[in-house]
């Protein structure tokens, strides 16, 4: 539960997933600060309704001194931030590079763990992104109008034990199958560029995408996200099948986008995580 009277600090990353929270927190009359991230939050956020920071990725220093000024005590972090963007132009800050020197791996887990420390060294405890979004999360069963075929529940059972393997060893959430084949595996580059980059790899025909959890997921970030972009990347690419964790993966848009899976006849099936 969140108590009105205490300020939340909103770190927006891209996508629905920020814009989203800040709707819920609207609704129930909470008190948040946004931290938008230059190179990644839709500039839509400036319409939000609350006050929007705008920072630099490499700025960290800067979103400690924000928070504490504001008297944040808990934030949240919401959306993607492209993990391919520390090899970019960003210049880290002081802070930042103190983040930086003491990590031994620059995965997922590791930088966004090192913003966590950071955050909450600084008093400000990091707090499950889905806490105002628990309806938002994928329910177990089949949600289209019919589930999975022979041959994809064959991709089903020989991919979702590697998609596991893979997002265990965080190095991404997402792998797209055909006849029992890996074909994609998703890395630094998005669940959608993964799905085009199968489809273009296997002639957009017959492709089954599985995304999960992680083992022991961490609900305060990196939360797997799908909605109707996602239907929408894989009719492009001829995937005809979309499996997804149950309680651990966010559906945005769930109406729309099952209307538009079930338009083209693709499957949407929730599992229970592989723990």
């Amino acid at each position: 539960m969140v108590d009105e009277r205490e300020k939340i600090g909103l770190i927006a990353g891209n996508g629905q997933f920020p814009l989203r929270v800040l709707q819920s927190a609207q609704m129930q009359g909470l008190r948040v600060v946004v931290a938008a991230i230059r190179e990644e939050t839709f500039p839509a956020i400036d319409s939000c309704g609350y006050p929007v920071h705008w920072l630099g990725l490499g700025e960290l220093g800067k979103l400690v001194r924000l928070f504490r000024r504001e008297g944040v005590g808990k934030a949240i972090m919401a959306g993607q931030v492209k993990h391919v963007q520390i090899f970019g132009s960003s210049l880290p800050d002081l802070t930042m590079m103190r983040m930086l020197a003491g990590l031994k791996n620059r995965n997922t887990d590791a930088l966004i763990g090192g913003v966590s420390r950071i955050l909450g060294e600084a008093g400000i405890t990091v707090v499950d992104s889905t806490m105002l979004l628990k309806p938002h999360l994928a329910p177990e069963g089949i949600l289209t109008g019919r589930g999975l075929s022979s041959a994809e529940k064959e991709n089903v059972a020989y991919g979702r034990p590697i998609a596991n393997k893979i997002a265990l060893m965080d190095i991404g959430q997402t792998i797209v199958v055909r006849d029992r084949a890996v074909v994609a595996v998703e890395a630094m580059e998005g669940t959608d560029s993964v799905i085009r980059r199968a489809g273009e790899l296997a002639n957009r025909d017959r492709l089954t995408v599985i995304k999960v959890s992680k083992p022991g997921q961490d609900m305060r970030f990196d939360i797997p996200v799908v909605g109707l972009t996602t239907i929408e990347t894989m009719i492009g690419s001829g995937a005809t099948a979309l499996v997804i964790d149950a309680g651990r993966t966010i559906i945005f848009d769930r109406e729309e986008m099952l209307e538009s899976a079930d338009s083209r006849g693709i499957a949407v099936v929730v599992f229970p995580p592989i723990l």
